[in-house]
């Protein structure tokens, strides 16, 4: 899944992307590169960051997805809010990516509904501005998770999203410390155990940066690139549904060498048998 960020304010490209044109044109690259899914956003996420009105996020999406679907492209949608949900479906959007799980627009289960898109339901407890205040989990980050997620699957399920249409996202960085976002890698197949497919986004977050800090700080955002392809390859390995990330070239290039290897020592366990 590669990003397109249609915003000003997102951490890692945050304004390079901002137009139509602008975007349109970075997708057409990471479609190149060899991305499957393009997930298009016009809100940031990031810590601290504020939301758009409604109207400038429908700007900001919409024209690209309808542009993008034009050209036959699968497209996702990154979005919480079920007006902006709907307005891309109909411009062509096949996934709805709901960080919020919900949470934030109860109604966007009815769109997903509605529609029959792919729906991804992330891990979520707050807004941008607010969610590192809610990284206290009783029984630990990964029953925390899993708990926090299987409530979000039955609400899906009521509002008559169906089981075939779910995808589930654990939501690293999302009201979770650095420690917790390793706790939960490595927890990863609790997550699994809830019997849907697993969206995984790591690209250049944060405790990507800590884990590589040198004597001035954390890995400047840019520099973190490498470490995230190496996580996505460990994430395909083990068979998640899908990896967001920023650089699709350096991460297509790592699952093509996977599956080159893969093949080989296939092949070599054949003649030796």
């Amino acid at each position: 899944m590669g990003i397109v960020n249609v915003t000003p304010d997102s951490f890692s490209d945050g304004g390079r992307w901002a137009s139509t044109d602008l975007a349109v044109e970075h997708a057409t690259r990471l479609i190149a590169d060899g991305a499957d899914l393009l997930d298009v956003g016009g809100e940031s996420t990031r810590p601290g960051a504020t939301r758009p009105v409604l109207a400038e996020e429908l700007d900001r999406v919409v024209p690209v997805i309808s542009e993008l679907a034009s050209r036959g492209v699968a497209v996702s949608v990154d979005t919480m809010r079920a007006e902006v949900a709907a307005a891309s479906v109909a411009a062509g959007a096949v996934v709805v990516n709901d960080v919020s799980g919900g949470l934030a627009d109860p109604e966007i289960l009815d769109v997903v509904a509605q529609s029959g898109a792919v729906y991804v339901a992330m891990h979520w407890r707050a807004h941008a501005e607010q969610m590192q205040r809610f990284t206290h989990y009783a029984d630990g980050v990964v029953a925390g998770v899993c708990q926090e997620l299987g409530a979000r699957v039955d609400a899906a399920l009521a509002a008559g999203v169906r089981a075939e249409q779910l995808v589930l996202d654990p939501g690293l960085g999302f009201a979770k410390d650095g420690e917790q976002n390793w706790e939960l890698l490595g927890g990863l197949e609790e997550v699994e155990a809830l019997g849907f497919p697993v969206l995984v986004g790591a690209s250049r977050k944060s405790f990507l940066g800590s884990l590589l800090a040198g004597p001035d700080g954390p890995r400047p955002i840019p520099e973190r690139e490498h470490a995230g392809v190496a996580l996505s390859l460990l994430l395909a390995q083990r068979g998640v549904w899908g990896v967001r990330v920023h650089d699709v070239r350096a991460t297509t290039d790592a699952l093509a060498v996977w599956r080159r290897l893969a093949a080989a020592q296939g092949r070599r366990v054949q003649e030796d048998a």
